[in-house]
């Protein structure tokens, strides 16, 4: 099934979508220009760059900026095209889309909700290879002892920091990370 993408501005900065007529394929969060997140995204599989979205995809757009901007929003109507994603990869998917926003959850605890309670490593690998971060919200996933973990976005987990701290979720002792900032050399 073809491929479009389109990169879009955000409070976050320059992301990236691609969709195919099934949903939403692939999310790609900010990198250190407009150039690399195109490239990043690119870099997946080939797609074709469409400024003329359709509706659904011109709504998902307009929910990713909101949320950037710090709308408490959830992404749970948008339609995903997840054919390239295992079945066990899937039931990841879908049980971490019921953590709403402001909350989180742990890779043990996906792991035993799809009833494999051995598999948080799989879990954390799932995460890694999350296609559509924010809309399967994979930075809404910590390590044991609600420790950060890690997070493959450009700016790891302090990326992922910005994003927990943008729905109200702080770790630690330390002052919030506020959308927008990102720390010199990242």
């Amino acid at each position: 099934m073809a491929e479009h993408y389109c990169l879009l501005e955000t409070e976050l900065g320059v992301c990236g979508i691609a969709w195919t007529g099934q949903g939403l394929s692939r999310l790609q969060l900010p990198e250190a220009d407009r150039a690399a997140t195109e490239r990043r995204l690119q870099k997946r599989a080939p797609a074709t760059r469409c400024d003329a979205l359709p509706a659904k995809i011109a709504a998902v757009v307009a929910q990713v900026r909101r949320y950037a901007a710090g709308e408490k929003l959830e992404f749970t109507d948008v339609d995903l095209d997840l054919a390239e994603t295992s079945a066990f990869h899937c039931r990841i998917y879908e049980a971490l889309r019921r953590v709403g926003w402001g909350h989180t959850s742990t890779y043990g605890a996906l792991a035993r909700e799809v009833g494999a309670p051995d598999a948080a490593r799989a879990v954390g690998q799932a995460m890694g290879r999350n296609p559509i971060p924010l809309i399967i919200p994979c930075h809404r996933v910590l390590a044991s002892g609600d420790k950060v973990g890690g997070f493959s976005a450009f700016g790891g987990a302090i990326t992922k920091q910005r994003l927990l701290a943008l729905e109200g979720v702080h770790l630690g002792s330390g002052t919030p990370l506020l959308p927008g900032l990102l720390p010199a050399g990242r």
